[in-house]
């Protein structure tokens, strides 16, 4: 349990900075001026923070979890300080991918570590505690996120800059106890440290997801995107041959993908990855943009979702303890997952009851509580103790690898659709017999606030119609209501295309579950079985010496 607070401090901070930001970043976007452009800030810092993920592995393997913890932390300190002073949202985003090198770490090493000190059977109450912390981040990350950016200035500082600063006092003690209480017993293994492998694999992945990310803008048969397929192909191919080679020393084995439950479940924790993040990121721009919620009372509003997702996933680690069995719960998730983004799609319109939403939300954090876990505790049970990292990474980056894939493509669809559907919508709108009356009454017309839709209706070719809503949408809440409803209806209508798409992913999450294996929990701890395998292939040593005398 000491140790385990060190563990946790450190996976708050990764946890809190990924949904601190979520509530805050339309304010950011407004204040620097580019909406389109968030999915670069979101999209930079989980490249960076997937491609270290396996290095992290593989590196703790050889050398011991903790050296590799502190210096994921400090890394992520000094990032978060960079953020806040970011001029531009390209800057903001430079600055969220230096940060992303440490967050890389933060997740699975803590894990990996749960791994090596508590057996599988009892891990996953273990493990329940920690999500529960990262839970419960994420129910003071949108608080917190939206409190901060809802203040113009705190200390002559612009409120949202306290976001990526509040980062530094929790970053400060996690070094600490980390230091002081992290000594995890370490049998050091000497093996070549696969650079080649982190250049292919960073070299495959990042044209892949910067197409995905831009593709709806460049054009997907454009020569970028078709520059980005061939070097993010050529990537893939040489990072296989290079990890072939590799052998053992390799960032990802390859012999740990001819383990049947280790390679389903890196595609599952792909699907997962993806959907996730893609209900986890409009959820707060429907709240804050449709529904007309400050950033911090969206924060309050998202709390079903997290409280959701804590209740679920502590009660699946004490079910699991007791009951040895865990494959029923991503089942059960991903279905879930599957019936809250279809009701997101098909219910939920621009004004639809929020009553009614933190309903769905509730059910989208009980399904991801569900599974997310579950997925951690069965790669880890289905290697060698010896891989414990590098499995634990290799989990986290697959699943790292389809949340960064999901938010490059959520967005992209998101605003490459958002003009034409307010675009639809007003004309719609313009039709109806209260617009017209609105727009020729000087009272309502003459408003400062109403001026936008004015000059878009006066001179459409200049204004940019429903796209100019992507550089700042805070003026949709300075208009009337009869004004303000075609842009709420349009986001409403795109999100509704993003959520389509998010339960087409988790459809082929629930089937791929359906398939995976439960191997029986092991009884002793990751530590415990490299000291039993020691000692056996020491005694095996012995007896062939003996043998030969």
């Amino acid at each position: 349990m000491t140790i385990l607070s060190g563990l946790m401090i450190g996976m708050f901070l990764a946890a809190l900075d990924q949904t601190i930001v979520s509530t805050a970043i339309r304010t950011i976007a407004d204040d620097l001026h580019g909406l389109s452009q968030q999915a670069w800030t979101t999209t930079a810092y989980l490249i960076t923070s997937t491609i270290a993920t396996p290095l992290y592995g593989k590196l703790s393997d050889m050398h011991g979890r903790k050296p590799y913890f502190l210096a994921a932390i400090s890394i992520f300190v000094t990032g978060s300080i960079a953020c806040t002073f970011a001029t531009s949202m390209i800057e903001l985003a430079a600055f969220r991918a230096f940060q992303g090198l440490g967050a890389g770490g933060l997740m699975s090493l803590a894990l990996a570590i749960i791994g090596d000190i508590v057996p599988p059977r009892e891990r996953a109450r273990y493990q329940g505690y920690i999500l529960a912390v990262f839970a419960t981040s994420s129910v003071l990350g949108p608080l917190v996120g939206g409190f901060l950016a809802g203040q113009s200035t705190i200390l002559g500082i612009a409120g949202w800059r306290w976001v990526f600063l509040v980062n530094v006092p929790i970053g400060m003690v996690a070094l600490v106890v980390v230091a002081k209480v992290l000594n995890v017993p370490h049998t050091r293994r000497n093996h070549r440290i696969d650079w080649w492998g982190a250049v292919t694999i960073a070299l495959g992945v990042v044209p892949l997801l910067l197409v995905a990310e831009q593709g709806q803008t460049w054009g997907w048969l454009s020569g970028r995107s078709l520059a980005c397929y061939v070097i993010g192909v050529a990537g893939v191919v040489a990072w296989i041959l290079v990890e072939r080679r590799m052998g053992d020393a390799a960032l990802i084995p390859m012999r740990l993908f001819g383990n049947k439950v280790f390679s389903q479940t890196s595609v599952l924790s792909v699907l997962v990855g993806m959907g996730m993040f893609g209900g986890m990121l409009m959820i707060p721009q429907y709240l804050q943009i449709v529904k007309g919620a400050s950033p911090t009372k969206s924060g309050l509003l998202m709390l079903p979702l997290m409280l959701g997702m804590m209740s679920a996933s502590i009660a699946t680690g004490q079910l699991t303890a007791r009951t040895g069995r865990y494959k029923i719960f991503p089942v059960i998730g991903t279905a879930l997952l599957v019936v809250a983004m279809l009701l997101f799609h098909f219910e939920v319109q621009w004004n639809t009851p929020l009553m009614e939403t933190m309903v769905f939300m509730l059910l989208f954090g009980i399904g991801l509580g569900l599974t997310m876990q579950t997925l951690t505790l069965s790669v880890q049970n289905a290697v060698p103790a010896k891989d414990m990292g590098v499995a634990t990474a290799s989990s986290t980056f697959f699943r790292q690898l389809g949340a960064t894939a999901g938010t490059a493509i959520f967005l992209s669809v998101l605003f490459s659709t958002v003009g034409d559907k307010i675009n639809d919508a007003f004309t719609a709108a313009a039709k109806t017999p209260q617009f017209q009356q609105a727009l020729n009454n000087p009272a309502v017309a003459g408003k400062a606030g109403n001026q936008p839709v004015v000059q878009m209706i006066q001179h459409p070719s200049s204004s940019g119609g429903g796209a100019s809503v992507l550089s700042d949408s805070s003026f949709i809440q300075k208009l009337d209501d009869v004004f303000a409803a075609p842009f709420k209806q349009g986001f409403a209508d795109s999100m509704h295309l993003v959520f389509l798409l998010g339960a087409g992913v988790m459809v082929l999450a629930f089937v791929l579950v359906l398939f995976i294996k439960e191997v029986p929990l092991r009884s002793v701890s990751g530590i415990q079985a490299q000291a039993q395998a020691a000692a056996a292939a020491m005694e095996k040593a012995a007896a062939k010496e003996a043998d030969a005398s």
